[in-house]
Formats: structure tokens, sequence, C-alpha cells
């Protein structure tokens, strides 16, 4: 639903996406969900007080916004014979990481092709962003964003104190470093 919220039906408005809107969809809409609460819920069995983890649920909250910035990154530039699926972001309108990275680096004149282009089905408009987000270098800036994102995220559980959570948290991000699908 708050995804929903950047996108009003038959109205399509690129200047409401930002990276905290971005962060906020991937944090309420399935951050908790898909990572937190399975961790959590293994806290709570072992004995363990939330409120004793806070630093836990951020690291974890960071490690799901890091997995969807992949993921945006896979259904633009993915192989999708690899990956299994046809990336549509471009097509949807979706608030994706790739979009509003490209919104921060385009010039006036780019920023007028992405407004033309972004959230139309036709193939030639999908490429024309596609193009567009090449010309900005958007792979190196993914690379760069995912090796400062695990260079933070590892720094960020080595400082838990329990070495167990460590062990699982590194457990986690290793399974989802550099993926490819």
């Amino acid at each position: 639903m708050i995804d929903l919220i950047t996108t009003i039906e038959g109205e399509k408005d690129l200047s409401k996406y930002s990276l905290s809107i971005h962060r906020r969809i991937v944090q309420y809409k399935t951050a908790y969900y898909s990572f937190y609460l399975p961790v959590a819920c293994a806290l709570l069995m072992a004995g363990e007080k939330l409120d004793d983890h806070i630093d836990v649920k951020n690291i974890i909250i960071d490690m799901r916004i890091y997995f969807q910035v992949q993921d945006d990154y896979l259904d633009c530039f993915g192989d999708p014979a690899f990956i299994g699926k046809i990336g549509t972001d471009i097509e949807d309108f979706k608030c994706s990481w790739l979009v509003v990275k490209a919104l921060e680096l385009c010039n006036d004149e780019q920023k007028h092709l992405l407004y033309d282009n972004y959230g139309k089905e036709d193939k030639a408009y999908v490429a024309e962003v596609k193009e567009l987000y090449k010309e900005l270098n958007l792979e190196g800036v993914f690379a760069e964003y995912e090796s400062s994102s695990y260079q933070k995220l590892n720094k960020a559980i080595e400082g838990h104190p329990s070495k167990s959570v460590q062990q699982v948290l590194k457990s986690f991000l290793g399974k989802i470093y550099k993926r490819q699908k």
C-alpha cells in the first residue's frame, strides 16, 4: 500500500520520488516481515528481549534496503534468462533506486527525457530510459553503493557484542552480497 502513495492511478509524477521515499517504501513494505521478524522471533525464542537488540533491527533493515537496491538493479540490468523474470520497473513506474539515482544525477535535458519516457510500456521508451541509465553510469554507481553498503553492514555487525548474533547476521549478509538473482 505504501508504494501506491507515490503512484496514484493515472498520475505519474517523478518529482515525488526520492531516496528517503524509496527507503520508506522498502522499510515499511517488506523489511519487517521478510527480514526482521524471523530474526526477532528467533531472539524471542532464545529468551532475548528485543529492546536489547535495536542495533540488530537497524542492521537487518539496512540489509533489506541493500537487498531491494540489488533487486532494482537486477530488474534493469540482470539477464532475464538467469534471474528468471523480465524486469518491468520502468514500465510500471516503480519508485526504484535506479530512477531515484537518475533523478539525482541527471541534468535538465536528461530529466526531461526521463519524465517523457519513464512509466510507458512501449519498448522504445524503455530503451531510452535504459540508455540514460547507462549514460549516467548507474552500473558504476550501483557497484560503489554495493561496496560501501557491504563495508558499513560488516562494521555494524562486528560492533555487536554477541558473537553468535554476529555469526547469524554475517551469514545473512553473505547470502545476499553480490547476488545475481
